[in-house]
């Protein structure tokens, strides 16, 4: 009788652990998720300028590059349901939306002498399903 209750107690007190180490385990996901959003969620505004936008554009690239995201003939990224990131930006001046890569492959400097103190707002920022991350952001300027 001690022997069949010590062990349904080991079993238990397993059972307990398997069940904190995973609790544990989403917490610090969970934490780790806030914290990547977070460093994208601050440009989440309606008072950046051109400089903003290049480095919100570099912390896409630098993270697609980091989870090896490949890109496609035309030099595009191809979204994944996971790590990538794709920022947009609408300009008024021809109202045509452009994808990160195009002014990233232009050049950053070009955009930063043409567009540097030209304002925008984040008008769209959505999220991965599957992780929670940031999936996409839209910027838009908002004079010329």
């Amino acid at each position: 009788m001690k022997k069949n209750l010590l062990i349904i107690f080991v079993i238990l007190i397993i059972i307990l652990i398997i069940i904190g180490v995973n609790f544990h385990n989403m917490q610090m996901k969970r934490k780790e998720v806030s914290k990547f959003n977070l460093q994208y969620e601050e440009y989440n505004a309606d008072n950046l300028n051109g400089l903003d936008i290049t480095t919100v554009i570099n912390k896409a690239v630098n993270n697609n590059e980091k989870y090896e995201i490949p890109k496609d003939e035309e030099g595009l990224y191809i979204l994944d349901d996971q790590n990538s990131i794709e920022i947009y930006i609408k300009m008024i001046i021809n109202n045509t939306t452009y994808k990160m890569e195009r002014i990233n492959n232009l050049g950053m400097n070009s955009f930063i002498e043409y567009f540097g103190v030209v304002g925008f707002k984040c008008t769209d920022v959505s999220y991965h399903k599957k992780t929670g991350k940031i999936a996409s952001m839209t910027f838009e300027a908002t004079e010329y």
